[in-house]
């Protein structure tokens, strides 16, 4: 067996729900049997589970899964219980505890917030407790979701520095195209994460249960390559699975990253869904801070957009309009536009303080 590890598995919908007949009980205990092993071989192990609302519309007796906000909270609400209860009573056979823990993009978005949320998962994992994650769907808005819980299980990954990240499915991995319609498709053993050619390969969305597809798990394994970690998307009914693959066994896809991982401070600023304001750079900012990883100063921006304050994350852009890095802003908004174009000897004479010299220096900024 290889060192412990630190592994975030993540089991979608389809799967949980055995293609919405409801929460597939024999199933979860075959996986929970598989992450007791892991557990007694000395590997930290956090759950993501989707299957709420899924489980939900089961038990409310609904075949079509509404697009309603309210009925899709009410939904998840409802089917919440029985997710955890089945768990937990799994878990339990195993001698092993077991956290529920709900989360909103908000939760991760908020620096303190995230700093909170590593804590208590830090703590369960020493507790030997199994952290069980999912969106917190009840309370969340199309603002602030995730928009699937694979994107949610990259973000756990990085938030704990997670050495992998699992990702069961009902599909054996990653093809070059879609099996169910070109009989040539192959499946992709092993690829660096984040390649585009990968993102071309898995375009399509997900079923009528979940709310990912192929290309949300491909999108997850970039995000989780942030914090250094590998990713594999395999079935999840494949015996043995989670054990195999822990023990070195090539199942799936395994997608992988060459490059270090980031702080945990830019892993935080790269992992946001969405950032609070834009900065439009001029053609030679852009070159320092993507070439020469330079500060940004506020004579190399063109335009700010959006509305934020001092500390807040905002995104860099390139003139071409494509986003090439993000970090935390030392003035707000109203302040940044006017100093935008202005060298940094103007900007006591335009705001009457100075701050900082930088509109983000170079150690809160990271290039994307």
């Amino acid at each position: 067996m290889k060192s412990p590890k630190r592994i975030v598995i993540k089991i979608g919908s389809t799967l949980i729900t055995n293609h919405g007949a409801g929460v597939d009980h024999a199933l979860i205990r075959e996986w929970v049997r598989q992450i007791a092993t892991l557990a007694i071989d000395g590997h930290d192990v956090i759950l993501v589970s989707s299957g709420a609302i899924a489980e939900g519309m089961k038990r409310l007796g609904w075949s079509v899964r509404p697009h309603e906000v309210n009925r899709l909270q009410a939904a998840a609400a409802v089917g919440q219980m029985g997710l955890v209860q089945v768990y937990e009573s799994a878990f339990r056979e195993h001698a092993l505890g077991t956290a529920q823990v709900l989360l909103t993009h908000d939760d991760l978005a908020d620096r303190k917030r995230y700093l909170n949320a590593r804590s208590t998962l830090t703590t369960l994992l020493e507790l030997k407790i199994i952290p069980i994650i999912n969106e917190n769907d009840t309370v969340v808005t199309d603002e602030i979701k995730f928009g699937d819980n694979d994107t949610l299980a990259a973000l756990v990954t990085n938030l704990i520095d997670g050495d992998e990240l699992i990702i069961l499915t009902d599909q054996q991995g990653l093809f070059s195209a879609d099996p169910r319609k070109d009989a040539s498709a192959m499946l992709i053993a092993h690829a660096k994460a984040g390649e585009p050619t990968l993102e071309q390969m898995a375009g399509g969305a997900g079923s009528s249960l979940g709310r990912g597809g192929m290309l949300t798990k491909v999108l997850a394994a970039k995000k989780a390559a942030l914090s250094g970690a590998s990713t594999v998307i395999a079935h999840g009914r494949e015996t043995d699975v989670l054990v195999r693959l822990m023990h070195g066994e090539a199942i799936g896809t395994r997608l992988t990253t060459e490059s270090l991982s980031l702080q945990a401070k830019k892993t935080w600023m790269a992992g946001h869904l969405k950032t609070s304001g834009r900065l439009l750079l001029d053609a030679g900012a852009a070159r320092a801070v993507l070439r020469d990883h330079k500060s940004l100063l506020p004579v190399g921006v063109i335009a700010v957009e959006g509305a934020f304050e001092r500390g807040e994350v905002v995104s860099c852009m390139a003139p071409d309009g494509k986003e090439i890095a993000r970090g935390l802003v030392n003035y707000s908004s109203a302040e940044a536009a006017r100093i935008a174009k202005k060298p940094t000897t103007e900007i006591e004479q335009e705001l009457g303080y100075i701050a900082e010299a930088e509109l983000i220096h170079r150690d809160n900024l990271v290039v994307l």
